[in-house]
């Protein structure tokens, strides 16, 4: 299992993870995916750190893991 830190902010492929650079999935889902579930509801908003740069809190992206493996 992969351990997150108590508190900080993870960028998207340290959540859905990255092959290429062996980064691990926590949430096994396309990029297209994740944006789409933001979207609707499914999974939660980021915080915006610039124009182009979007971050989850490690709260949330926990509260979303136990979510689902109830």
């Amino acid at each position: 299992m992969i351990q997150l830190p108590e508190t900080g902010l993870l960028r998207l492929p340290q959540i859905i993870g990255n092959p290429k650079k062996g980064i691990p999935a926590l949430i096994p889902v396309s990029k297209s995916a994740w944006w789409a579930g933001i979207k609707d509801g499914r999974y939660p908003k980021g915080v915006h750190l610039g124009p182009r740069t979007t971050a989850w809190t490690v709260e949330s992206v926990r509260a979303l893991i136990e979510s689902v493996g109830r």
